[in-house]
């Protein structure tokens, strides 16, 4: 297949849409499907330069509904979040062109530029990473947006939650309780919503492919969930990522480490376990969605089995480590 044929399989109201949006002179001769996201249509479009050389952009499109909501909502918020970080030092694509309501486009879709690296979800290397991503997510939090995006919505409740089987009927019925509660109160921070190690894109070397040493965090994507709510929220989201990726102790490493890079969570213990376990309460009920990607992207071991035990142990762990 070559460029041309590769770039006739974008929709054609998409491509002319994406084509106005390009610099002057240039012409889309390339498009290769992204893969890893679980909720859109990612593709890679290659961008044929006045100069003859190529630039690459990425073309994000809602092709069907999704649980966190409306596309048109989802495109907003992610090309909001997108504007507020320009110029701020976080690693955030450049908003280029939105068409959340499909006026032009055959689906909803965003624009963006391309950012180097790639994700790492592999074991090696692990202890490195892992205070880098806690040292990027306290830099997201440090944005102070002019306009603060919608606040976070919690859509688990103790009614949906999905203990696995096998799992201990009184730990999951006490981390339930926990969330029966009112949400504390809270210091309101820009959250991404999704933070975890398939957002953050490495810079790999050659000769460490698997970033033990001299990586560097050259992305972070997806902004799709971005909202306003405290910090506990994104760092129990990522806690819960490791864990199921990892083990149950890196998701409690992850909590040390964004504490030790200078982040803040709730001061009380009962406050920071309520936002701790609502996470991974949430987790339960879908399992099966969340460790197929992480299986097409190589983790084969990562079964929804091997997932269901791996989420009882942290909210075990979690419920221990209150004592």
């Amino acid at each position: 297949m070559n460029h041309h044929d590769e770039a006739a399989t974008l929709r054609p109201l998409t491509l002319a849409w994406a084509c106005r949006h390009l610099e002057a002179g240039e012409r889309i001769v390339g498009a290769v499907a992204l893969h890893g996201g679980a909720t859109a249509d990612m593709r890679r479009l290659a961008i044929g330069t006045r100069d003859g050389g190529t630039r690459h952009l990425v073309l994000r499109s809602f092709v069907g509904p999704t649980r966190q909501g409306p596309a048109e909502d989802l495109l907003r918020r992610e090309a909001d979040a997108l504007t507020t970080l320009t110029g701020t030092g976080v690693p955030a694509p450049g908003l280029v062109a939105v068409d959340p309501t499909a006026a032009h486009c055959e689906f909803p879709s965003l624009l963006m530029t391309h950012l180097p690296g790639r994700t790492v979800l592999g074991e090696e290397g692990l202890e490195r990473r892992l205070p880098m991503l806690a040292r990027q997510l306290v830099a997201v939090h440090a944005v102070r947006p002019t306009v603060r995006p919608r606040a976070y919505m919690a859509l688990t409740t103790a009614d949906t939650v999905v203990p696995p089987v096998g799992a201990d009927a009184a730990v999951w019925a006490a981390a339930t309780d926990v969330i029966r509660r009112p949400a504390p109160r809270y210091e309101g921070r820009l959250l991404h919503g999704d933070f975890q190690p398939g957002n953050v894109l490495f810079d790999l070397p050659p000769e460490d492919p698997a970033g033990a040493a001299n990586a560097r965090i050259t992305g972070v994507v997806d902004w799709a969930a971005a909202s306003w709510g405290p910090a506990d929220l994104d760092v129990a989201h990522c806690s819960t990522n490791l864990a199921l990726l990892h083990g149950p102790a890196w998701g409690l490493r992850f909590t040390e480490a964004y504490q030790e890079a200078g982040g803040m969570l709730a001061a009380a213990a009962d406050e920071r376990l309520y936002w701790q376990v609502r996470k991974p309460l949430a987790f339960s009920e879908e399992v099966q969605s969340v460790a197929q990607p992480w299986r097409e992207a190589g983790r084969t071991e990562l079964t929804t089995r091997a997932v269901e035990e791996r989420l009882d142990a942290y909210v075990t762990s979690l419920m221990n480590a209150l004592g």
